[in-house]
């Protein structure tokens, strides 16, 4: 099973739900479980579809992409999601392209202690990625003060803000409706 509800196939979809299903096709044409839930109402699946590219994959984005899916994965664990794990984790490992440092960064991500392995700008980052995952209502300015301190700018602040926010949506859909990753590609770089 692939989601505590529904998910309807290509082969059973309207010609409205497959405009859809077609935008939100993946490098590999597929369609992913965290989209397909979304096909008993097609309108949100092209909301959720819109939101991750502007967050996650837009050019105009300049943190490192291996950071941002980096924050993602941080956002997963402290979440507990393993689907958005999986998928952004292998993203993260992809693109980091030394196994020994990515093995460092996921222990460290697990234990909690991103200082481990991290300082300066990413450190700053993540500690705020983990209070506005873990204690949203005790956000204050001093914590974005703190990231301006670290050298980022108000872009950067904002890119790392939308991450963050994605997948604090994103996990609890996720484990709200029990989507797995059975039967997808697992990462954005997976092979076919």
């Amino acid at each position: 099973m692939a989601a505590w509800i529904r998910m309807i196939p290509d082969d059973e979809a309207d010609e409205a739900l497959l405009d859809v299903l077609n935008l939100a096709r993946t490098p590999h044409g597929t369609v992913d479980n965290v989209m397909r839930v979304h096909s008993l109402r097609p309108s949100t699946m092209r909301g959720h579809v819109v939101l991750y590219r502007a967050a996650l994959h837009d050019g105009a984005n300049t943190l490192p992409t291996w950071f941002q899916e980096t924050i993602s994965s941080y956002v997963s664990i402290l979440n507990d999601c393993p689907y958005s794990l999986a998928n952004h984790w292998a993203n993260a490992r992809h693109l980091i392209a030394d196994n020994a440092r990515a093995d460092r960064i996921e222990a460290a991500l697990h234990a909690g202690r991103p200082e481990d392995v991290f300082d300066g700008r990413e450190l700053a980052l993540l500690r705020y990625a983990s209070k506005l995952t873990l204690a949203p209502g005790r956000m204050e300015k001093a914590d974005v003060d703190a990231l301006r301190d670290a050298g980022l700018d108000d872009g950067e602040i904002l890119e790392a803000n939308q991450i963050i926010g994605y997948f604090n949506y994103v996990n609890r859909c996720l484990n709200g409706l029990g989507v797995t990753t059975d039967g997808d590609i697992i990462g954005y770089y997976g092979k076919d």
